[in-house]
């Protein structure tokens, strides 16, 4: 009787052993991954390509709060866009009934300083056209109507351009209602060294076909106008583009 005793302690001892070195039951990763290309804070106007995995299946996202943030399908991907303040949880579903999600929030961010008085809204045109150009190529080639060009739009993307800055900002859209555009709109940037760069234009174009939120913003279908921009400092080519949406309010309106 005491050797038994001996073994059921023994086994009782190893498996307490084994629970205690396996430690607690870790919780399990979500069937559907979902990240925003931009982060989870968006500025109003703003637009970020979701991230989503795994790779391979068909998707449908919805967003539970659209006056904040609303979603549209660009090719193969879903693309958020930040409307005005507010937060939005946005769930991820595949054919099989699998979820994910995350929550998006939308915030204003501080004033942006003034333009300057003495910006020359008609320097490097040559470089400017030839980039609405490229834009509508990339427009016909997915079936999409080109889009004329329209002078507040030139002036609002040169103005954001001569800023010498890598991010939006607020100063963006204020732009827009400078220079008498409307409606909202949407804007794609870029910065690169300008030397040894034989074609600006079609470097920015070629930056923003790569990265899927831009070229959803070149893809807009709602776009009916189209501006660009180009300033060069300190050997760096700032480039800019904005698509005006007559369908759309300019939240600094």
């Amino acid at each position: 009787m005491k050797r038994n005793s001996k073994v059921f302690g023994m086994l009782a001892a190893g498996i307490l052993s084994a629970a205690l070195l396996a430690g607690p039951a870790l919780a399990a990763d979500p069937e559907i991954r979902v990240g925003s290309y931009k982060g989870n804070t968006l500025e109003a106007g703003e637009r970020s390509c979701l991230i989503i995995g795994p790779v391979g299946p068909e998707y449908i996202a919805e967003s539970s709060n659209p006056e904040a943030i609303t979603l549209e399908r660009v090719l193969t991907y879903w693309v958020a866009v930040a409307r005005a303040e507010g937060t939005a949880e946005i769930t991820v579903t595949d054919k099989a009934g699998s979820t994910g999600g995350l929550t998006l929030t939308v915030e204003a961010a501080e004033p942006s300083p003034a333009p300057s008085e003495a910006l020359d809204l008609s320097v490097n045109m040559d470089i400017r056209l030839e980039m609405v150009r490229l834009i509508n190529e990339v427009r016909r080639e997915n079936g999409l109507a080109e889009l004329p060009m329209d002078e507040s739009l030139m002036n609002a993307a040169q103005d954001v351009s001569g800023q010498g800055v890598t991010e939006h900002r607020p100063y963006d859209h204020m732009a827009l209602i400078r220079y008498g555009w409307p409606h909202g709109g949407l804007y794609n940037l870029t910065m690169f060294g300008a030397y040894d760069c034989p074609d600006i234009a079609r470097q920015a174009i070629d930056y923003w076909i790569a990265s899927p939120g831009h070229y959803a913003t070149m893809l807009l279908e709602e776009a009916s106008h189209v501006g660009t921009g180009v300033t060069f400092q300190n050997g760096r080519a700032y480039c800019y583009m904005v698509v005006g949406d007559p369908t759309s309010h300019n939240p600094y309106e």
